[in-house]
């Protein structure tokens, strides 16, 4: 069973989801479900249908969560220091074919947004990264072919 490593952030983020899937979520479509079978004849009932597939969608995502909170390796980046990358890490990138400058900090799967400079550290780009500090290049494989990177900075601070 792999760890799966996460900030106390995401790791409160994951716990609140379930706890409202739990206490908000699941009474509400049981008592949907409730109501709709009250209707009658379930086979035609469009309301008990949909019901129920939202009770099977929470309780797949409560599963979900609760294996991946079994597996979570709490990690604190703001207790990490170094000069090489690890989960946590803020690096600062440039490409070394177009000088483009890019920012990524590295987290767990479940935190990971594009959008907000986040990627997991399962990802291509990460996997690379572990290890390098500032001054060292990086090829990477990615979808788009291979890309050369030049590790700028490394620095560990909270989101």
């Amino acid at each position: 069973m792999d760890k799966n490593p996460i900030t106390p952030e995401g790791h409160a983020r994951l716990r609140d989801e379930l706890h409202n899937l739990r206490s908000v979520e699941r009474p509400a479509v049981i008592q949907a479900i409730a109501t709709a079978r009250e209707h009658g004849d379930l086979k035609e009932n469009a309301e008990y249908h949909a019901a129920r597939d939202k009770q099977s969608f929470i309780e797949g995502r409560v599963k979900e969560l609760e294996d991946k909170l079994s597996r979570a390796e709490i990690i604190d980046p703001t207790k990490l220091a170094g000069d090489r990358v690890a989960f946590g890490a803020t690096v600062k990138l440039s490409n070394s074919q177009t000088n483009e400058e890019s920012v990524y900090r590295i987290l767990g799967a479940d935190e990971a947004d594009l959008s907000q400079g986040t990627i997991s550290v399962t990802s291509p780009l990460a996997k690379s990264l572990l290890g390098k500090e500032a001054g060292d290049e990086v090829k990477v494989r990615m979808p788009g072919g291979d890309r050369v990177y030049e590790v700028l900075e490394v620095s560990f601070k909270s989101s």
